[in-house]
């Protein structure tokens, strides 16, 4: 499990050079973590890589921690973003059916680096690090957009919560590789169908 630093709270960046340093940072983080496992990524090499001092990455992220499970919200973004661009007439949920198989392809396609950000993210709920905390929200309300839900019940969040636990589990398993990719998506599409059919929005 990666070191965590002190708590603290990790700097924002402001300005337009600041923002451009830290997306160097992930961008290198990325790259490394693809490459090597979690434990093998060094955050000198980060830094060298991202070309900032060592002290300006230590200010955005505190610790190894707090860098992969800052990478895992940038990828939750994404869900976000598809939220956004669906439209009115797409089926809601095979909307989130297409949204979640995309983001389960893209984390395949790179082993190292989606268990890197999974392990950061579970170490980040541990010390109770509120990227982490902010990751789930943000992910709830990316499936709840994708479904059309502006005013969602209960019963909505806990089942959209559910399908993301089972989602989490379909996932470990195929990086994992206890199942197939093919395996894993008809499960996804499955969980998706069976536990939003009854939604508040249902037809």
């Amino acid at each position: 499990m990666p070191r965590i630093a002190e708590p603290r709270q990790a700097a924002e960046p402001h300005s337009p050079g600041q923002k451009a340093r830290r997306e160097r940072i992930l961008r290198a983080a990325a790259h490394l973590g693809a490459e090597h496992d979690l434990e093998h990524v060094q955050m000198h090499e980060v830094a060298r890589e991202a070309e900032v001092a060592i002290a300006t990455l230590y200010r955005y992220f505190p610790s190894k921690t707090h860098l992969f499970t800052a990478l895992l919200a940038s990828h939750v973004d994404r869900l976000g973003e598809d939220a956004a661009a669906v439209g009115p007439t797409a089926d809601p949920v095979e909307a989130v059916v297409d949204a979640l198989l995309r983001a389960t392809r893209h984390l395949v396609r790179q082993p190292r680096l989606a268990r890197a950000m999974l392990q950061s993210n579970n170490a980040a709920h541990t010390a109770t690090i509120s990227e982490a905390t902010a990751i789930e929200r943000r992910v709830l309300d990316a499936v709840l957009g994708l479904l059309g839900l502006d005013d969602p019940t209960e019963q909505d969040e806990r089942l959209v919560g559910l399908l993301m636990k089972c989602w989490h589990g379909v996932l470990v398993s195929a990086l994992s590789e206890h199942s197939s990719t093919s395996d894993a998506e008809a499960e996804i599409r499955l969980a998706c169908r069976v536990l939003l059919a009854s939604r508040s929005n249902a037809r």
